[in-house]
């Protein structure tokens, strides 16, 4: 079932359109991501979808029902859907029980503290209800506005950029209990980041944007290894393009060896293909091996980002667990594992 359902919109600013004949749905408990640049209008969807920008063209629609459309656009108040901010928003006089309880002033006292302590030992803070904002982590901080934005029971969460502020280890540790709490209780979410680690992370289909379009909807494993585009190829994940010549249908040649699959771009026998090689394509050798120079090294914990430049002056990125350690000069084997050909014409 579609909770949401954006059909073709378009939201200017000014007489610029930002938003540029977008269209996308949701199902009933699914986590979807606009994952792009600043500046490429996904924050401008959300609000869209929130009721706080108007549509030019199209149409959203939240259950079935229209809430927005040129000239006629549902209260936010009215739409059921629940905000999650990058800087909390929190009202800062009120006590961590109060906020989560701000949005539940329809139900009688017993039902409001019940609703508020639940979600409050769901999100791991009951403990900490009589404190102020002030007074939290920015990671405490952030669960007591999920806990605000789930306790009406909304239709749809977004969220807006939700772990910017955070250090990696509670942002990675808080994407992971915000996903948890999200399918437990069948939440439908939007998210909206540039940071594809949150994204892939937390939600089940992602659309990469770019000046106002969505270039590809997908899982964040086919947006990986089978990016529709140029543009998307190279803004997810690491890697770089090295020219490669294709041999016959699904193979190309490139300077480091051969790759063998259902290429994403299209080209003929001959043509020269700029090829897509991910660290993970490029592994250790013990023997048979190009031989190839360290020229960068980046630490990671269990593995290393090595740079590495080949004999023919091919520069590629390759993983190798932490414990081979080498030095900037070293030389080393490397080989070509690739299972996956993504491609695109020079």
């Amino acid at each position: 079932m579609k909770l949401l359902d954006i059909k073709s919109i378009v939201c200017k600013h000014d007489a610029h359109a930002t938003v540029k004949d977008l269209s996308f749905d949701v199902s009933q408990g699914s986590l979807a991501c606009l994952l792009g640049p600043s500046g490429c209008g996904k924050t401008t969807v959300l609000r869209a979808i929130a009721g706080f920008h108007p549509l030019s063209q199209g149409e959203i629609r939240i259950r079935g029902r229209t809430v927005s459309r040129p000239g006629f656009g549902v209260a936010p108040e009215q739409r059921k859907v629940g905000m999650v901010f990058q800087d909390s928003a929190l009202f800062p006089h009120l006590t961590v029980q109060d906020n989560v309880g701000f949005g539940l002033k329809t139900l009688g006292s017993d039902q409001r503290r019940q609703q508020v302590r639940r979600l409050l030992q769901r999100v791991g803070l009951l403990e900490m209800d009589k404190r102020y904002p002030h007074e939290l982590s920015g990671g405490q901080q952030q669960r007591v506005a999920l806990a605000r934005a789930l306790a009406p029971k909304p239709d749809l969460v977004l969220m807006d950029e939700p772990f910017s502020n955070l250090d990696v280890e509670t942002r990675e540790r808080l994407g992971h209990e915000v996903r948890d709490i999200f399918k437990e209780q069948g939440t439908t979410c939007v998210l909206v980041t540039h940071d594809q680690n949150d994204a892939f992370s937390l939600c089940d289909y992602v659309g990469v944007m770019q000046e106002g379009r969505i270039l590809q909807w997908d899982t964040p494993y086919n947006l990986y290894h089978e990016p529709a585009t140029r543009f998307v190829a190279d803004f997810i994940g690491d890697g770089v393009f090295l020219p490669g010549e294709i041999v016959e249908t699904g193979i190309v040649e490139t300077g480091i060896g051969r790759i063998t699959g259902k290429s994403t771009g299209k080209g003929a026998r001959g043509d020269v293909m700029d090829v897509l090689i991910r660290p993970d394509d490029v592994v250790p050798a013990d023997s048979d091996g190009i031989v190839a120079t360290v020229i960068r090294k980046v630490f990671k914990g269990a593995d290393v980002l090595y740079t590495l430049r080949t004999s023919n002056g091919s520069q590629v990125l390759s993983l190798f667990p932490s414990d081979a350690n080498l030095e900037l000069g070293d030389a080393v084997k490397v080989r070509l594992q690739a299972t996956h050909l993504v491609a695109f014409p020079q």
